[in-house]
């Protein structure tokens, strides 16, 4: 038995005809013929009723055609794979990221990647990290970029690309300009933190709990850049990391009894290890961690 018998099986029966199918396969309707007529011999059963002007299936053929199907689509499905090991990694990958994600590293790497694997191809989701995990986890996306506290949903690989403490981000000479604070010393302070769904805001959110305090976010933004720059203006206290306040000419205090760290890292579905994704997870990694 050939596969490429059981393809002219299979185009024979969505075509309706021997002359129809052999068009479709670019090939002649005696070769088409002849091979269908080995198959059947070689399996003993005839399976395709001749007798009308349009081609039916017998019942053997009703059985084997969904078998054949099957076989094809595995056929293809083992040609894509080799594929993408030849020459060049090849493909298609959906990556996640988090809301106002502006990290040269993870920027520099995305662009880099298709310029060195021309063959790969990259499209950018941003979303909050709840709603980057749920798309993981349903295959719409293939990996992300997603702040977090503790652990992940279950289903996903994680890889920690940093595990900081919060910290309290203020000007200089603002009257909780100190060596270290604590969640407490907050009180009477507006809040600036970041929305809903985010690694810092779970930080904050569950250190409170932990400790008995009530959490509150008095402004919240999608972006640090943006908590900074009202921080700097006298609108509140930043809530964030070390990390996020570089460069932004502020106080990064560190909040000494916030129990939970804000994590960065990628996720990918387990067991999901498409070439093509896995290339691009790997150089993230290297970049992020290495910046």
């Amino acid at each position: 038995m050939e596969m490429h018998q059981l393809r002219y099986f299979a185009a024979i029966v969505d075509e309706g005809t021997f002359t129809a199918a052999a068009r479709r396969l670019h090939v002649s309707q005696s070769g088409i013929s002849t091979q269908v007529a080995k198959l059947e011999s070689e399996l003993g059963q005839r399976l395709l009723d001749r007798s009308g002007r349009h081609i039916r299936l017998t019942p053997a053929g009703e059985a084997v055609l969904p078998l054949a199907k099957n076989a094809l689509a595995t056929l293809e499905a083992i040609k894509h794979a080799a594929a993408e090991f030849a020459d060049a990694v090849r493909g298609r990958v959906r990556l996640g990221m988090i809301m106002g994600c502006s990290i040269p590293a993870f920027l520099d790497t995305v662009a880099d990647l298709g310029r060195t694997h021309p063959g790969i191809e990259v499209s950018l989701h941003e979303g909050s990290s709840d709603d980057l995990q749920a798309r993981v986890l349903t295959g719409s996306l293939d990996l992300a970029l997603i702040g977090y506290a503790g652990g992940v949903a279950p289903g996903l690989e994680e890889s920690i690309v940093t595990d900081e403490p919060l910290t309290a981000a203020v000007p200089a000479g603002h009257p909780l300009d100190r060596p270290e604070l604590r969640l407490g010393d907050l009180r009477g302070e507006r809040i600036l933190c970041l929305s809903a769904g985010t690694g810092i805001r779970a930080a904050y959110e569950d250190s409170c709990r932990r400790i008995g305090l009530g959490p509150r976010a008095d402004i919240d933004a999608s972006s640090p850049a943006t908590l900074l720059r009202l921080a700097e203006r006298g609108a509140g206290v930043a809530v964030l990391t070390a990390s996020s306040t570089e460069g932004a000419g502020l106080r990064a205090i560190p909040l000494t009894d916030a129990p939970t760290h804000a994590r960065l890292g990628l996720v990918i579905r387990r067991g999901q290890h498409s070439p093509a994704a896995q290339l691009l997870r790997s150089r993230l990694l290297a970049a992020l961690r290495a910046g």
